[in-house]
């Protein structure tokens, strides 16, 4: 079976997706530079991050990366989009993570939440003057 010759654009999205490569030095400095930004008490999320890095990072990626981070590097400071640790099954104790944000004042409800509201932290360099509707981010989740 021939295959179909592709798109400008989609030709351009297959040559970026091929030149990526997730397990490069390169690829996980940069990702762990940005989280070693992350100010004590503030968090990042993982779509965040790939969203601020660019092309070529995804939230998946970006907690890939994570996975291999040194000691140097903060990696409790990077939560879900719910706010919520996502370590439990891969870190021992499964608590950690947690353990590790409220001895830098991230407070967590019940459900194991934090208020990325109060938390989450964006780079100067990216941060964008708030439109008035644009304050609070809405919850996907009813509390």
């Amino acid at each position: 079976m021939d295959k179909k010759p592709l798109s400008k654009d989609a030709a351009a999205v297959e040559h970026a997706v091929q030149r990526v490569d997730v397990d490069s030095p390169q690829y996980r400095e940069r990702v762990y530079g940005l989280v070693r930004r992350i100010p004590s008490g503030r968090v990042m999320t993982y779509g965040q991050l790939a969203e601020l890095l660019g092309e070529g990072y995804t939230a998946r990626t970006v907690g890939f990366a994570m996975h291999s981070a040194d000691e140097g590097v903060p990696w409790h400071r990077v939560i879900n989009a719910q706010g919520a640790c996502s370590t439990g099954r891969v870190v021992l104790p499964p608590d950690k993570q947690q353990r590790l944000l409220e001895s830098e004042g991230v407070s967590f409800d019940a459900r194991g939440r934090c208020d990325l509201g109060q938390y989450r932290w964006t780079p100067e360099e990216f941060a964008a003057a708030p439109d008035e509707d644009e304050t609070t981010q809405p919850s996907l989740f009813s509390d």
